[in-house]
């Protein structure tokens, strides 16, 4: 029987030996550095090359009213729509805007859920943007009581 550690370093080694073979999933590869140094949610749309974004009851954004604990601030993103091609989680007042980026294919049910840190009560936003580039949202108020970026 393995160990966890065991288990973990085997995992390790093949991903190494598939990143060198070039045969590691091109997803896992993308990375878009301009999207989550972004400082708005404008400029994050704009970095991943998404149009004005509108707002749809298409798209959901879940997470509490007031969070207890700015370190640990559970979110969730869906959307009932299809043609995704990205779905993005946003957090207004972060010094990073961008929480996570989600990309989807049809074979995927765009419907996802994190943790992210809050230093301040802000205005969160699940973003989905299809494949045209076209970009819904839906937008939700998280109020903070207790700082977690360094607060």
């Amino acid at each position: 029987m393995q160990t966890r550690r065991e288990t973990l370093k085997h995992s390790a080694i093949v991903a190494g030996l598939l990143a060198t073979t070039g045969l590691f999933p091109q997803y896992a590869l993308a990375y878009n550095k301009g999207a989550f140094e972004a400082k708005s949610v404008a400029d994050v749309l704009k970095a991943l090359g998404a149009s004005a974004p509108a707002e749809s009851k298409e798209v959901t954004i879940g997470g509490p009213d007031i969070a207890e604990n700015g370190a640990v601030v559970p979110l969730t993103a869906s959307t009932s729509l299809t043609g995704v091609k990205h779905m993005l989680i946003l957090v207004e007042k972060n010094p990073s805007t961008l929480v996570a980026q989600f990309n989807v294919t049809d074979s995927v049910e765009p419907n996802f859920a994190t943790r992210s840190k809050m230093g301040q009560s802000s205005d969160v936003y699940a973003v989905a943007i299809l494949n045209d580039g076209k970009a819904l949202f839906a937008k939700k108020e998280v109020k903070v009581t207790l700082g977690g970026c360094g607060g």
